[in-house]
Formats: structure tokens, C-alpha cells, sequence
């Protein structure tokens, strides 16, 4: 089934006025000034795809009604058929055995490429890392915090109940006289 796009670049119907297609436009779209404006910028915008035929003439016929010429594509293309390559020969690994072997410390382990995808990552140089058990702390311990070098020695204690040289608070200042006050009923 062939389907069509409505793509709109800008132009108009021999004779009609922009601003009467603009207001045109916009009500059929129901659409803000910016948006008509994008329509006008001079860039082919498709306004709709995957019609079919019929609802591709009602789109085109609306929009040459409201004063604007669109063109209608059929958006199947012709696809250039390219035939590939075959792959790259590539040795079949031998067999693979059960176990992988660990390689001692500091050594690499030779890697082989099931596939010819992993044979581009056969040559990488990489740390043989182990996989640590089940509930082992991966961090390293941190050192113990050392205390600061401080020298003291010009620093004595006082005698226990001494006053330490703190200001006196000033003795609290006599009640106010409400003698002359009286209550009245």
C-alpha cells in the first residue's frame, strides 16, 4: 500500500496574499503565530505523513482552499540494494577449556576471540583482576588518625574551686516601690 507525505516549503497560490494565508493557516491548524512562522521560515516541514491517497488529496485540497501550494511524496523510496562482503576468514578457536586458568600475579592472561567481533579486543592489554568472595570488603584500610604535633608545655591547670579571673556579675538591683499603687473596685 502506498503511503504519501504533505511537506510545505512556503509557497503560495498565484495571487493570494501572505497575511490571508497566514490567517488561513492558522485557523485551519489552529495554530499560534510562531508556528505559522515556522511554516514560513522557507524550509520544506512536512506537515503530515503516512496518508493514503485519499487522505492525502483531502490534506492538499484544504491547504490549496487556505492559499498555500504543498507537495504531496510518496514517502516509499527506492532502496539501492548492496550486496556485502563476506566476513573475514577467522581460525576457529580450539577448544575452550572448562577452567579458566589464573595467571600468576602481575602476569597477562592471553585472551582468545570466540568471534570475529571479540577478535578486535584480542590484543587489548589488560590487568588480569580477580573477583573477590562473597561479603569481602573491597576497600582499603584506612589509616589510623594521627594526632596533631601540639606543645603544651606553656599551659598550667588551676586549683580546683577557683574563680578562673571571670567577671563578677553586678549585683541585682532593688525591687521597684509599688507602695503608692492601689487597686480600686
Amino acid at each position: 500500500m502506498v503511503r504519501y507525505e504533505i511537506a510545505f516549503a512556503g509557497q503560495l497560490v498565484a495571487g493570494a496574499q501572505l497575511e490571508s494565508v497566514k490567517a488561513n493557516l492558522a485557523k485551519l491548524f489552529q495554530a499560534d503565530a510562531q508556528r505559522i512562522a515556522l511554516l514560513f521560515s522557507g524550509r520544506r516541514i512536512v506537515i503530515k505523513n503516512n496518508l493514503d491517497a485519499a487522505g492525502a488529496e483531502k490534506y492538499r485540497s484544504s491547504l490549496l482552499r487556505a492559499g498555500a501550494l504543498v507537495e504531496v511524496k510518496d514517502m516509499a523510496e527506492e532502496i539501492e540494494e548492496i550486496e556485502l562482503a563476506p566476513p573475514p576468514a577467522v581460525a576457529a578457536p580450539e577448544a575452550v577449556p572448562a577452567t579458566i586458568p589464573q595467571a600468576p600475579a602481575g602476569k597477562r592472561l592471553k585472551v582468545l576471540p570466540r568471534d570475529e567481533y571479540m577478535a578486535a579486543f584480542s590484543e587489548v592489554d589488560a590487568p588480569d583482576f580477580e573477583i573477590a568472595p562473597l561479603g569481602e570488603d573491597l576497600q582499603d584500610d584506612k589509616p589510623a588518625a594521627q594526632a596533631p604535633p601540639l606543645d603544651l608545655a606553656q599551659f598550667s591547670l588551676a586549683p580546683a574551686g577557683s574563680d578562673m579571673g571571670e567577671i563578677k556579675a553586678a549585683p541585682a538591683a532593688p525591687p521597684p516601690d509599688v507602695s503608692h499603687l492601689k487597686l480600686q473596685e
